[in-house]
């Protein structure tokens, strides 16, 4: 038999070893600047089939569901899964895929959610959702800034146990768009309580808050301009009285939500309260911050360490807590490059 030409071939575009095998234990959650900005995931609970049209600072973005429906704020769980671990992988020095293997297992006890056969036929239906949705939109990612056409995830599978059994692995590949995100570190660092939030509506509040409030001290914004980024189908009425009782139930991790006159929401870093003795509390920020400071290190176990310091020094009273911590990783940092 005549040997085929190599050129006469297809490049193989997805080799086995090309897949990012999910393996990071406690990777901390992350979640891309893009979605946490504007309103691409549905609030409902039930099938979402409405096209939603967004524009907003020059951002213009066009979601069509699937049969499916639109894929959900919880569906999400799964991109934030990925980022997080990819992020991870990325800051011990890894090489990345968009290409992604996955223990469905691992996925649903870091997203908080229960591991019953049910929760694992719900597992297969956001999958379908995240495929079957559509974004045509001009969103910049990395700095780039590209009208296209794309879908949330670009395809998935599921291997199982014959004859019904559990998912044995999921393999699911990232669109360019979110790897991009990931590459160029265009994330934020989510608080694990995240996924304890069951309403959907708090989860989107608390994303606009982590995103917008950043490192400044407090984010204030209109609700009108606020139940426009949320994505929200409610009535303004309505989504005005549901923001009041958030910031009455205060649940949003982190932050507090303060009502003031004008029709505005104030969000705030909510501040901590330390017991006598016990160690002081970082933010997110501040992990962030030490994560740029020494790019490649595990900051949680920078966080232990300094915790040790601390202790050693006689546990003192420290007004700013998070400043205390970077200025000691800056003398880290100098010390592991002899400056």
């Amino acid at each position: 038999m005549t040997d085929i030409p190599v050129s006469s071939l297809s490049p193989d575009r997805h080799p086995t070893a090309d897949f990012f095998v999910c393996d990071v234990f406690d990777a901390a959650p992350k979640d891309d600047l893009g979605t946490m900005e504007h309103p691409i995931f549905s609030l409902s609970t039930r099938p979402d089939k409405r096209i939603l049209s967004y524009a907003h600072g020059g951002t213009t973005i066009e979601v069509i569901p699937s049969v499916k429906g639109r894929a959900t704020i919880h569906d999400k769980d799964i991109l934030i899964f990925c980022i997080s671990q990819l992020m991870a992988a990325v800051n011990a020095g890894r090489k990345i895929s968009r290409h992604i293997t996955l223990k469905a297992h691992d996925l649903l006890v870091a997203t908080n959610r229960d591991t019953s056969g049910d929760a694992y036929a719900r597992l297969k239906d956001a999958f379908e959702r995240l495929a079957g949705t559509r974004i045509t939109t001009n969103m910049a990612t990395g700095g780039i800034e590209t009208t296209q056409g794309l879908g949330l995830i670009e395809s998935w599978e599921i291997k199982r146990r014959a004859r019904g059994g559990r998912m044995i692995s999921v393999g699911v590949t990232l669109s360019e768009w979110l790897f991009r995100a990931v590459q160029t570190k265009s994330v934020l660092t989510l608080s694990r309580d995240y996924f304890r939030l069951r309403k959907p509506l708090e989860r989107r509040i608390y994303e606009l808050a982590r995103k917008h409030c950043g490192r400044q001290r407090e984010w204030r914004v209109s609700v009108t301009t606020l139940h426009k980024k949320s994505g929200s189908a409610a009535p303004l009425r309505v989504f005005r009285a549901a923001l009041r009782k958030m910031a009455s139930a205060a649940h949003l991790p982190d932050y507090d939500m303060l009502e003031e006159p004008g029709d505005l929401m104030v969000f705030s870093r909510r501040p901590v309260v330390l017991e006598h003795g016990s160690a002081p509390q970082l933010s997110v920020d501040a992990l962030e911050a030490a994560r740029a400071l020494m790019p490649g290190v595990d900051v949680y176990a920078l966080e232990a360490d300094w915790h040790s310091y601390w202790d050693r020094n006689g546990q003192a009273v420290l007004r700013n807590a998070d400043l205390a911590f970077l200025g000691w990783v800056r003398t880290q940092t100098k010390n592991t490059t002899g400056g």
